[in-house]
């Protein structure tokens, strides 16, 4: 015995065969990427949910540690309650700061594309309608020359 378990390649072991029947494909590596099933979050959408997370936490930390200053008596209770009050307030507006951000985002740049979505539609419109417009005026036909104009003159000698 070498000191591994499994055996290698170097040895004739059965260690490389066995790995790639467990592993899947021969050269896979143990970090593999898979597409993303979700776009990412906009920047200012993930930092109000972060800040809102955190937020929460502490909060449900505060109210875990006043319910259990209450049970034993302890004199801190009553202000550590004031602040779990003060917290629940604040992580409600942390929650609503996210969706309000998300919404604020959504109108600035740009809507969620589903098939459903008003704007895809007006947008399809819009193309057929510029579309219509381009080949009204390449069918129309040439404009002719107005021989009696102010500036008809300018051509002839």
């Amino acid at each position: 015995m070498n000191g591994h378990v499994g055996g290698g390649a170097q040895d004739g072991g059965a260690g490389a065969g066995a790995r790639e029947g467990v592993g899947g494909a021969g050269g896979r590596g143990l970090w593999v990427e898979e597409p993303a099933r979700r776009r990412r979050m906009p920047d200012p959408v993930r930092t109000s949910a972060v800040r809102s997370v955190l937020i929460v936490a502490l909060t449900l930390t505060q109210a875990t540690v006043t319910f259990f200053l209450t049970l034993t008596g302890s004199w801190l209770a009553f202000p550590m309650a004031l602040g779990a009050v003060a917290g629940t307030i604040v992580a409600t507006w942390g929650v609503l700061d996210v969706w309000i951000t998300r919404q604020t985002w959504n109108q600035r740049y740009g809507v969620v594309s589903e098939p459903s979505s008003t704007a895809r539609s007006r947008r399809r419109e819009a193309r057929r309608a510029a579309k219509a417009a381009r080949a009204a005026r390449k069918a129309a036909p040439a404009r002719i020359p107005r021989e009696d104009g102010p500036l008809a003159a300018f051509g002839r000698r």
